[in-house]
C-alpha cells in the first residue's frame, strides 16, 4: 500500500479521535488518539490488504485463529491441531481450517519471484511449457493422411506396407505377389502422387 493512502486513513483515524475526544476525562489528547488512528489502520489493512477477496467473517477467523495459534504455541510448545484451535476460538473444525487455508490470501506471491533451487529462472518460465514439435507432426500427419487416402488402392498399400509395417520391397514383392522392380516403381509413383498432392493449395 501506498504511504500516501496509509496517511490518509491515519487522518481519518485522527478526525474520528479529535471528534470523540473528551478533555473532561483527564486524559492528554495524543494518549486517546493513538489507539484511534492505529485502530483505523489495522481496519484498512484487514478490510483493503488481502490479494484476493475475503468474506469478512472469514477475515475475521482469521485474525482470531492467528492470535490463538499464537497462544497454544507458547502454552503447547509446539503448532497446535485443528482440534485444539477449535476449542480455543469457539470455531468449527472446519471453519478453523477455512481460516487457515484463506490467510495465505492476505499475500500472493508474484509470478516473478524466483522459484527455489532454480537459479535465475523465473517462476513463469519454469512452469510454462516450451514450443511442442508434436503440434507440427499432427498437422503434418493430417496432410500426409489425406494425400494418401487420395491415391489408388495398391500404392497406399505399398506405401502402409513399407513406412508402417517397416518392411522391405522383397518382402512387399513377396506379401502382394509382385516383382521386387514393381514395387520400387510403386512406391516411387506413389510418393511422387503424395507429395504432389501436398503442394497442391487446397
Amino acid at each position: 500500500m501506498s504511504i500516501d493512502d496509509l496517511e490518509q486513513v491515519a487522518s481519518i483515524g485522527l478526525v474520528n479521535a479529535i471528534d470523540r475526544f473528551d478533555p473532561e476525562r483527564g486524559i492528554q489528547f495524543s494518549s486517546f488518539a493513538a489507539p484511534s488512528i492505529l485502530g483505523e489502520l489495522k481496519r484498512h489493512f484487514r478490510d483493503h490488504g488481502w490479494a484476493v477477496r475475503v468474506p469478512r467473517p472469514i477475515k475475521d477467523n482469521v485474525l482470531l485463529v492467528n492470535r490463538a495459534i499464537d497462544r497454544l504455541r507458547g502454552r503447547l510448545g509446539r503448532s497446535p491441531t485443528p482440534a485444539e484451535l477449535a476449542a480455543e476460538t469457539k470455531l468449527t473444525v472446519e471453519e478453523v481450517v477455512e481460516a487457515i487455508e484463506a490467510g495465505t490470501a492476505i499475500r500472493a506471491t508474484s509470478l516473478d519471484a524466483l522459484t527455489a533451487g532454480a537459479g535465475d529462472e523465473s517462476f513463469p518460465r519454469s512452469v510454462a511449457g516450451g514450443c511442442d514439435g508434436g503440434l507440427d507432426l499432427v498437422i503434418d500427419r493430417d496432410a500426409v493422411g489425406r494425400c494418401v487416402r487420395a491415391l489408388p488402392e495398391r500404392e497406399r498399400q505399398v506405401l502402409y506396407l513399407r513406412f508402417a509395417e517397416d518392411l522391405t520391397q522383397s518382402q512387399i514383392a513377396e506379401r502382394i505377389g509382385i516383382s521386387q522392380m514393381h514395387v520400387s516403381r510403386l512406391l516411387r509413383r506413389s510418393l511422387k502422387n503424395a507429395q504432389e498432392l501436398i503442394e497442391t493449395p487446397s
